[in-house]
């Protein structure tokens, strides 16, 4: 099957509000990535940091998770079902953030599950499976 994270589920963890280690410990046996666009919204994050220490923290937690984790590009096979997706949602008016489109169909198009906690956009997605990481939130 495998796994994808959402960069609210990574957000959450590197503000201590999720455990990463945990969430990761359930799917052990799983192949583990991210959307290049999940890449590019977390460096994003990290340059509008105003707090030059906030900055190099965020840097940090970033780079070690690029060093960890594989990034999966959107190539063909992802644009053929995000373009499906798009034409579905479309006729039935229930349009999804731009972002949140390419990153579930990178999911689809692997097999892949996601962890995230923007469960009220991505449930609109037909067929992506959504882990239910409430048991890794800090209470």
């Amino acid at each position: 099957m495998g796994l994808m994270l959402d960069a609210s589920v990574l957000v959450a963890a590197e503000r201590h509000a999720l455990s990463l280690g945990a969430l990761l410990r359930s799917v052990a046996t799983e192949p583990v990535g991210i959307a290049a666009l999940t890449a590019s919204e977390l460096l994003h994050g990290c340059h509008r940091a105003a707090d030059p220490g906030t900055r190099a923290r965020r840097f940090a937690f970033v780079e070690a998770l690029l060093d960890r984790v594989p990034v999966y590009a959107f190539g063909l096979a992802e644009a053929r079902r995000h373009a499906d997706l798009w034409a579905g949602i479309a006729r039935e008016g229930s349009l999804i953030g731009a972002h949140d489109m390419i990153i579930g169909a990178t999911a689809l198009a692997r097999g892949h599950a996601l962890a995230t906690l923007n469960e009220r956009e991505f449930r609109r997605l037909p067929g992506l499976r959504l882990l239910d990481v409430q048991p890794f939130l800090s209470r």
